[in-house]
């Protein structure tokens, strides 16, 4: 309905409330601006400026007008934006997502970068649990996945890069039936529920943490819920190194070695292949080679 030009236009002779004084910053005639802002008026059927002697001021119709009219013009200049960055690899958001069993620390540095770096761009930033990081970048909600487990599950257009082993330690409470037993057995691990998050994959096999086959799973959503189940002596079960010295450290937990091996984690970094996304790019780039993601995502402190 209207022009990007013909609300410019209406903008400087509001923000100077003359049409003289408009036409000589849009290098124009008086007589050009007052017919132009006739026209917009006449096409909405009210009065958006009140003609006085030696200037013009809006009318409450018009004031409404011009708010709307500078919303649409900042949306225009983004759209045009937008585009061009789009036309040079550079889209407006990058999806990011976190497996479950990844540290946390390395966010805050993370993310102040991103946006340091980029001032138009945005993080989305999203948590699954084992085959459900798969899932997610299989089906395009994610173009980043740190810290996705065991054995690729899914084919796609993606690279992989090793993250090394995540360490697991089986944790108990305190207070836990178990906890003064010197030996463990299957047989008397069984009897406890084991605590486990619930892989958040819909479509993909679902994988869960180790257990033992008779052992009946609390299944929980996150490593948060998790560890407070733990505390409260509601189950045993494993849990990453990283997440558990300080747990241990404190008290709040003990480990115990069980007869059977434990379980240890390949963990790998997964990122869409796509040439015109340089925030993938960029961002793959800044999480470093195998070593660093293992120092930064997995590895306990010391």
């Amino acid at each position: 309905m209207f022009s990007k030009s013909s609300l410019e236009m209406l903008d400087t002779v509001a923000r100077l409330g003359s049409f003289t004084a408009a036409a000589e910053v849009l290098h124009k005639v008086p007589s050009a601006i007052s017919y132009g802002v006739r026209q917009v008026e006449t096409e909405l059927g009210v009065i958006l400026f009140r003609r006085l002697p030696r200037k013009v001021e809006l009318t409450s119709a018009g004031e409404l007008f011009m708010v709307e009219a500078r919303h649409l013009l900042r949306q225009m200049e983004e759209i045009k934006s937008q585009t061009r960055r789009a036309a040079h690899g550079w889209q407006k958001t990058l999806k990011l997502t976190l497996d479950n069993v990844v540290k946390l620390d390395c966010i805050k540095p993370m993310v102040e970068n991103f946006y340091q770096t980029f001032e138009f761009a945005e993080l989305q930033i999203n948590m699954e649990v084992f085959n459900g990081s798969w899932e997610a970048i299989s089906q395009g909600r994610a173009d980043i996945v740190i810290g996705a487990t065991s054995a690729i599950p899914v084919g796609g257009d993606f690279e992989v890069r090793d993250m090394g082993l995540l360490d697991w330690v089986f944790v108990l409470s305190p207070d836990h039936p178990c906890a003064h037993i010197d030996i463990l057995t299957e047989e008397l691990v069984s009897q406890y529920p084991a605590i486990c998050l619930d892989d958040t994959s819909s479509l993909l096999p679902k994988r869960h943490t180790g257990h033992y086959p008779k052992q009946r799973r609390l299944l929980l959503p996150n490593w948060y819920s998790a560890k407070e189940c733990l505390k409260k002596g509601l189950g045993v079960g494993f849990m990453p190194s990283h997440m558990a010295q300080p747990l241990l450290s404190s008290g709040q937990l003990i480990a115990k070695d069980l007869p059977d091996n434990k379980p240890l984690s390949q963990c790998c970094l997964v990122w869409r292949k796509d040439e015109n996304h340089q925030l993938i790019e960029w961002m793959v780039d800044y999480l470093g080679d195998s070593d660093q993601l293992h120092r930064d995502w997995l590895k306990t402190d010391a």
